[in-house]
């Protein structure tokens, strides 16, 4: 892929650095709530002498997308949090009340992925430093989000919010080996590493200014053995990894991917309508190899994303050309 921002051959100086060159203000989301993946992230990037917020979601929010609570205000919660981040009777946002998280740092909202982020924003970050921070990190998520399964996911909807705000911004995606039922899988350490080395090669290149361009977003996916991975830039594209179709009956038509899920869970899949979810096994195209729903098995696909829904190029005259008659001729 040959684009204007070249984030591949900073990596090289990210390297051979042994720390970053200036500590930076970070706010963390994600759509899963407290994870090992986030704890992990958290003291890597502190270690590595940043200043972490960490805002997430109070229980899974996986497939929310952009979705929002409007006017709906934050009622004490009635349940824990996952992994008891927080406990009934706690404000529907606030600070984590689990023992063993650092002070300050660790937050939840009783609400989507975007609303984390948005508390991140526009209350922690405020309050904390004055001002947005120098980037947002949205995940890592426990599971890649790859191809056209990304409109709906919370990981990339955040940091397409964040980007839209004008903060550089990462979605983060790890296999779904990083879940666990505790806070301390081995895979999310080697994730975080490699995701401070990611800050650490946009840092390099930035010196004083922004780590993105203006609304301009990454989208990150690492593969299930993230350790030695080489990175790798990437595309969205075409092809998809997944294949998300609606059925009458889930039960009949559940694909291997769903059976083992519920299996794992001690469910029964019901006979009802909803969704079916599973690998595509299709192979791609020669003109798809580079799409990160090929990349990601790998290697560590960097893909870029535009910030929000805005065409770039050529498209008003796209528009011109097809509609031109409808449009009024006032200005000429």
């Amino acid at each position: 892929m040959r684009g204007s921002f070249k984030i591949l051959a900073a990596f090289a100086a990210a390297s051979i650095a042994c720390g970053p060159l200036s500590a930076r203000n970070i706010v963390v989301t994600n759509d899963d709530g407290l994870t090992s993946n986030v704890v992990a992230l958290h003291d890597a990037l502190t270690k590595a002498g940043h200043d972490v917020i960490i805002s997430v979601p109070c229980t899974n929010q996986s497939g929310m997308g952009a979705a929002l609570q409007i006017a709906r205000p934050l009622t004490p919660l009635t349940a824990p949090c996952l992994n008891d981040a927080a406990k009934p009777g706690d404000p529907g946002a606030g600070p984590m009340t689990r023992e063993g998280l650092r002070e300050g740092d660790f937050h939840y909202v009783n609400g989507t992925p975007v609303m984390a982020l948005m508390y991140g924003l526009d209350v922690l970050a405020a309050k904390r430093w004055g001002k947005a921070p120098d980037l947002v990190l949205s995940g890592p998520n426990e599971g890649q989000n790859v191809g056209a399964i990304v409109i709906s996911s919370g990981t990339v909807s955040a940091a397409q919010l964040a980007a839209l705000r004008g903060v550089p911004a990462i979605a983060l995606s790890a296999g779904s080996n990083s879940e666990a039922e505790t806070l301390d899988n081995p895979v999310s350490l080697d994730v975080a590493r490699r995701t401070v080395e990611l800050v650490a090669a946009l840092d390099a290149r930035a010196g004083e200014g922004a780590m993105l361009p203006e609304a301009f977003a990454l989208n990150v996916n690492f593969p299930d053995q993230p350790a030695e991975a080489q990175w790798r830039e990437t595309r969205i594209g075409t092809f998809n990894a997944y294949s998300v179709r609606f059925t009458e009956d889930m039960a009949a038509e559940a694909s291997p991917m769903m059976r083992a899920m519920a299996q794992s869970r001690g469910q029964e899949i019901p006979a009802l309508p909803g969704l079916n979810f599973g690998f595509n096994t299709a192979e791609p195209s020669p003109d798809q190899t580079n799409d990160e729903s090929v990349v990601f098995r790998t290697h560590i696909a960097v893909s870029p994303m535009q910030a929000g829904l805005a065409h770039s190029g050529d498209a008003e005259d796209i528009v011109r050309w097809h509609l031109g008659e409808l449009f009024s001729n006032d200005e000429e």
